[in-house]
């Protein structure tokens, strides 16, 4: 703060604290009082006039202080007011698909190598999908792996080559496919399931047509596998009754449900 502003006065009024003192007492050698009264009166005018000037200064910065008002508080960081957003407009997700990590490659173990491609899945994922396909063949249904776990890079090829040699913009690829980053299958617990009977219906909605289709309907939560975008989800993604994920323990089941503002779903009496 000016210290002109501070006292009333310019910077050298400290100089001018004589003015408070009677001048018969400071400089008049014809007015002076007795001996003993002298450094009582200068003592008294001293301490008056300290506090005379305590008093002035202290008024002063009472009425010249600027009042801490929310105004005139430090802005933090960034000034946008915070809001609380619903899980699904997160704006950590892409066209409709929220951002998953990679799985470690320590957790990938193979699943299929059917002519020459190789299809991967977590540890615990991968027990339980092969458990799946052993009931269901005995069932006399062939469970077949499509797609398990890609990497970003795999991804990148899949949304925007692909995209581009369909002449589709990101939101229309985006109904179809996940941008990178944010598809299931980098968590290492997605799989697309296709039919061995019916190869024709591998990746296509008529897959819900299919026997494999049916069985999984019926079983697929027995072995902790669910589908992940059924007719009219709430991500607003292209139905895909072939994608299914699985959610058998902790840290799968927080990875697809933690934070997604989605409720248990009605089960009927």
């Amino acid at each position: 703060m000016n210290k002109a502003g501070f006292s009333g006065k310019p910077q050298n009024s400290s100089n001018d604290l004589g003015d408070d003192i009677p001048v018969a007492v400071r400089d008049t050698p014809d007015a002076t009082p007795k001996m003993w009264l002298q450094p009582r009166i200068v003592l008294i005018a001293g301490v008056a006039g300290f506090v005379l000037l305590a008093l002035i200064s202290g008024f002063l910065f009472f009425v010249t202080a600027p009042k801490k008002t929310a105004d005139s508080q430090p802005l933090p960081a960034t000034s946008a007011p915070a809001t609380t957003a619903a899980p699904n407009n997160s704006s950590d997700n892409v066209l409709g698909h929220f951002p998953y990590p990679e799985a470690p490659e320590s957790q990938l173990v193979t699943i299929s190598a059917n002519r020459g491609i190789r299809i991967r899945m977590r540890k615990a994922a991968a027990q339980k999908f092969e458990e799946m396909v052993a009931a269901a063949r005995s069932a006399g249904v062939i469970l077949v792996p499509i797609s398990g776990f890609r990497s970003v890079k795999d991804q990148e090829q899949l949304f925007f080559a692909v995209g581009a040699q369909r002449n589709q913009t990101p939101a229309e690829r985006a109904a179809l496919s996940a941008p990178p980053g944010h598809s299931e299958h980098h968590t290492g617990y997605a799989v697309d399931i296709g039919d061995g009977a019916v190869p024709a219906t591998d990746v296509q909605p008529n897959f819900d047509h299919t026997k494999a289709y049916q069985w999984l309907q019926a079983n697929a939560a027995r072995f902790s596998f669910e589908m992940s975008f059924p007719k009219d989800n709430v991500q607003g993604v292209s139905y895909e009754p072939w994608h299914w994920r699985f959610v058998g323990d902790r840290d799968s089941l927080e990875t697809f449900y933690k934070a997604r503002n989605l409720k248990p779903a009605k089960i009927s009496p």
